[in-house]
């Protein structure tokens, strides 16, 4: 095969996220960690997966990030925006992710990651309180402010590259509305103010205007829209969607493909969380865990196929709940109740409980998609990058079917998207001759 004509990483990639919290401050700081002391970036797939190249018996199997031109963790710098903490260090204090000890050898560094003020509308965010917000009040405006902040940190910081990751809340649910249906309908709803446009979507403008690769690591509407579709093209910049998959989505899209795989039946799944963080603050509004309901319950069925499997998987009763409950902070508990059967309809059993860390989970998914969305920009890809879908919970298609959630899947198209960019065969696992 001929390799992709990929332009090299040289120079510096500034990281902007959208919100400054436990998410962003816990990959920040994760960073500084492993390129100044030394602390193995685990559960980054770019920097700790290896990937076969040729056939088993070649045993040819490199990092990914030795085999690929993906940019270097020395390179990068970071930057973001915040209606709340000043800067990285102030976050990760105030989100108690990380113990002291970890903070205090890259405090200095991770005060330095000074917060821009943000794009804040409480209507969308109704639990908490902006005070660290940008002054103009019209949308345009605000849309120009932060494509001004933008090319200021490039600027500053002498950056080559720039890629935005949103790391931000939660918004209150919405569906798509007239002023998203094109570039056209959206700038004019910027410049009336209209009141479907949320500030996530201003971020995504702003970000793709400036010929910024952007990826959305929250369930809100904001790349998927047919508006941030087209500007991407027209723009020629990759676009990712939507929400981090880390705690009991990252389990049903590891169990539900192994249910499948051995053609057990499926009646229900029950899933509760209980979290205090200020992801789970925001979530106790109603109308913001709806967005995230949505992005939960569309797994199962994406992976199981009901319509092709109506005897296995046609009456499925599944129900999510989240709980705000502070003194969890970051450490998530998320227990499932699954209900599954087998040979002559006999009933059985699984139960799930998993006391994680989201932030934990959330911050490798934050740099792999910062490289991969940049390596993607220097292939001269835009649009929908649904190769990514691996870290999404409910991954956008880059065309009118559906994107697979089947982790295992996920994983293959993520591999062979490389091998095939690097001028090598797919792997199949195919064992025919």
């Amino acid at each position: 095969m001929t390799a992709r004509d990929i332009a090299p990483a040289t120079g510096k990639l500034g990281v902007l996220t959208p919100g400054l919290g436990a998410v962003s401050s816990t990959f920040i700081a994760g960073v500084l960690s492993a390129r100044q002391n030394g602390v193995a970036p685990l559960g980054s797939v770019s920097q700790m997966a290896h990937i076969r190249l040729g056939t088993r018996e070649d045993d040819n199997n490199p990092l990914i990030k030795d085999f690929a031109p993906l940019a270097a963790l020395d390179d990068i710098v970071f930057g973001g925006w915040d209606p709340i903490s000043a800067n990285a260090l102030e976050a990760a204090r105030t989100c108690g992710v990380l113990d002291e000890r970890d903070l205090a050898p890259i405090s200095s560094e991770l005060e330095g990651v000074v917060a821009m003020d943000a794009v804040f509308d409480q209507r969308w965010v109704s639990r908490l309180e902006g005070t660290r917000v940008k002054s103009e009040t019209n949308k345009w405006d605000q849309a120009m402010a932060l494509i001004a902040d933008i090319e200021n940190f490039r600027i500053e910081n002498d950056c080559d590259r720039l890629v935005m990751i949103w790391c931000g809340s939660t918004e209150a649910f919405q569906e798509p509305s007239a002023v998203h249906a094109s570039v056209a309908a959206f700038e004019q709803g910027l410049r009336e103010n209209d009141d479907n446009i949320s500030p996530s979507q201003i971020y995504v403008y702003a970000a793709l205007q400036s010929e910024v690769p952007f990826a959305n690591g929250a369930p809100n509407l904001s790349t998927d829209l047919p508006c941030m579709i087209e500007l991407s093209k027209t723009r020629g910049v990759p676009i990712a969607g939507r929400d981090f998959k880390t705690g009991q989505t990252l389990m049903k899209t590891l169990i539900a493909p192994g249910l499948k795989a051995r053609m057990l039946g499926l009646r229900g799944w029950y899933s509760t969380n209980i979290l205090g963080n200020r992801d789970g603050e925001v979530l106790d509004a109603p109308e913001n865990f709806k967005t995230k309901e949505e992005s939960k319950l569309g797994v199962l069925d994406k992976i199981l196929q009901p319509d092709v499997y109506p005897d296995l998987y046609g009456n499925i009763d599944h129900v999510v709940r989240i709980n705000y409950y502070p003194p969890r902070g970051d450490n998530k508990e998320g227990w499932d109740a699954i209900d599954i059967f087998g040979w002559m309809g006999y009933p059985m059993q699984i139960k799930i409980d998993f006391l994680c860390r989201d932030s934990i989970l959330a911050a490798p998914i934050v740099l792999d998609l910062a490289l991969f969305m940049d390596l993607a920009s220097r292939a001269g890809e835009s649009g929908v990058q649904e190769w990514l879908s691996f870290y999404l919970k409910a991954p956008q298609s880059d065309g009118d079917h559906e994107a697979e959630q089947d982790l295992f899947i996920q994983q293959t198209k993520l591999k062979n998207t490389l091998r095939e960019w690097m001028g090598e065969q797919p792997v199949t696992h195919s064992e025919a001759g």
